[in-house]
């Protein structure tokens, strides 16, 4: 069982919600086979207190991810990652476009911490990528 406290780290000073932190950590996790299909969750209060959050927001992340069928809940047993139909593994374009717009919005958040507009931001980025990062 991987680590939930170790394994997911929220930034409670970051413009993205908590909930939205979670999910996205949840997510990437399973796409990039961090956590299994099979693999049983946290209880959504062991979930909290690993992470220092409310368990509402957990709660909240724990019922949106079944319902995008990332995750199942067994009543009495936990909440289990799915396993995910093939198509969904190889492409899993609806879930790594979400992942773009989080990471494209967090350095937009970051970049404007240091002071720099989105195009200042955006033209930097591009330079990096001309020298082949």
């Amino acid at each position: 069982m991987v680590k939930m406290d170790a394994a997911f780290q929220l930034d409670s000073k970051h413009p993205m919600p908590l909930h939205a932190q979670l999910s996205r950590a949840i997510r990437f996790a399973v796409l990039t086979g961090r956590l299994a299909a099979g693999h049983r969750l946290p209880t959504v209060r062991q979930m909290a207190v690993n992470l220092r959050i409310n368990a509402n927001t957990v709660a909240k992340v724990y019922v949106e991810l079944e319902r995008d069928g990332v995750v199942e809940t067994r009543r009495g047993v936990g909440t289990f990652v799915r396993e995910q139909p093939r198509t969904a593994r190889s492409s899993g374009r609806v879930v790594r476009e979400r992942e773009m717009d989080a990471l494209s919005e967090k350095f937009l958040a970051d970049a404007a911490a240091l002071g720099f507009s989105p195009e200042e931001a955006i033209e930097r980025l591009e330079g990096r990528v001309r020298k082949g990062v």
